[in-house]
C-alpha cells in the first residue's frame, strides 16, 4: 500500500514536469527483473577482435553475479552512459559497450514500475561514476549488490567511486574467475526486456562530449569577460544602441568555442561521407 502511494505521487509528479519540459529518467517496458524473465542467451565470451575498433575506441563488459536477491528481482536496475540509457541488467547476465576514449559518465538507477527519477532526483541511485577509458583497452564492470569482490582494482584510487560500492571496476583476472563473468549468461534484447546494448555507442559519446565541452567553455566565456570588465577592458553598449560594446580584444574562449564547433562539423561532414559510401555500396539488383 505504501508503494502504490508513493508510486501514485511520483506519477503525478512526473506529469507535472513533464509538462514543464523536466527531463523524466525511466525504463518502462525495459525494466523486467529475473524472477520474471530469467536471462537465457549464451554462455559469456569475449566478442571477437574484430567487431570492435581496437585502435580508437575502449570495450566496456558489464556483468552482474548471481545472488538469491537478484534472482528473486520483479525489476532490474537500469544503466546509464552519459545521460542516455542502455540496458537493465538483471541476475547472472552480461552485455558490452564499445565506447569512446575519454570520461565515460556512468549512473544506475533502480526503478519502481519503470519510472526512476526526475532531473537529478532519483528514486534510488545505486552507482553514480566516471570511467576513463583509453583507445584499445578492455573494462570489467561487475555489478552486485550483495558481495564486492574480494580485491579492489590497483589502478583506482580508495575514493574511487568504482572501487567500492555495489558497482566496481576490476581487472580482467579477476573477471575472469571462478563466479565471475564466465559464469553468467548474455542478456539478450527481446520483447520482455528489450535493451540498446552490445554495440557501438561511440557516436553518442562524441555528441554528448561535445556538448559537455561547450557549456563547459560557455562558463568560462561568461568569466573571462568579467575579468576583462574588472581590468577595463571591455567597453559597454551605449543606452542608444544596445547591440555595441564587448571586449576590446579577442577572447580566448571565443576561438576555443570556434576550433571546437568546427571540428565537431568536421566529424559530422565524416559520419555523412561513411554512411553515403554505405547506402551507395547497396544494391538490390
Amino acid at each position: 500500500m505504501r508503494n502504490a502511494t508513493r508510486m501514485a505521487r511520483f506519477a503525478a509528479l512526473a506529469l507535472v514536469f513533464t509538462l514543464s519540459g523536466c527531463s523524466i529518467h525511466q525504463s518502462i517496458g525495459k525494466s523486467t527483473g529475473a524472477f520474471l524473465h530469467p536471462v537465457s542467451g549464451k554462455d559469456f565470451v569475449h566478442i571477437p577482435n574484430d567487431q570492435w575498433d581496437q585502435q580508437n575506441h575502449a570495450l566496456v563488459y558489464f556483468y552482474r553475479t548471481h545472488s538469491r536477491w537478484a534472482a528473486d528481482e520483479i525489476e532490474s536496475p537500469s544503466v546509464y552512459i552519459d545521460g542516455e540509457h542502455y540496458f537493465n541488467i538483471r541476475d547472472d547476465s552480461y552485455t558490452w559497450l564499445e565506447v569512446e576514449p575519454g570520461p565515460r559518465h556512468i549512473i544506475m538507477r533502480r526503478p519502481l514500475l519503470g519510472l526512476e527519477g526526475i532531473n537529478d532526483i532519483d528514486l534510488s541511485r545505486i552507482a553514480d561514476a566516471v570511467l576513463h577509458v583509453e583507445a584499445g583497452q578492455i573494462y570489467y564492470l561487475r555489478y552486485n549488490e550483495l558481495s564486492p569482490p574480494k580485491q579492489a582494482h590497483p589502478d583506482l584510487d580508495a575514493e574511487d567511486p568504482l572501487a567500492s560500492g555495489d558497482l566496481q571496476l576490476v581487472t580482467r583476472d579477476y573477471a575472469m574467475g571462478q563466479g565471475e563473468i564466465v559464469t553468467t549468461q548474455f542478456l539478450n534484447s527481446d520483447m520482455l526486456a528489450p535493451n540498446h546494448a552490445a554495440t557501438s555507442i561511440v557516436e553518442a559519446n562524441q555528441d554528448a562530449d561535445y556538448e559537455r565541452r561547450r557549456e563547459e567553455l560557455e562558463t568560462a566565456r561568461d568569466e573571462e569577460i568579467e575579468a576583462m570588465k574588472a581590468k577595463g577592458q571591455y567597453e559597454e553598449a551605449p543606452w542608444y544602441w544596445p547591440f555595441g560594446g564587448g571586449p576590446t580584444q579577442p577572447l580566448e574562449t571565443d576561438r576555443q568555442i570556434d576550433a571546437l564547433d568546427k571540428a565537431y562539423a568536421s566529424l559530422e561532414a565524416e559520419r555523412e561521407r561513411a554512411e553515403e559510401a554505405e547506402d551507395s555500396g547497396w544494391w538490390p539488383f
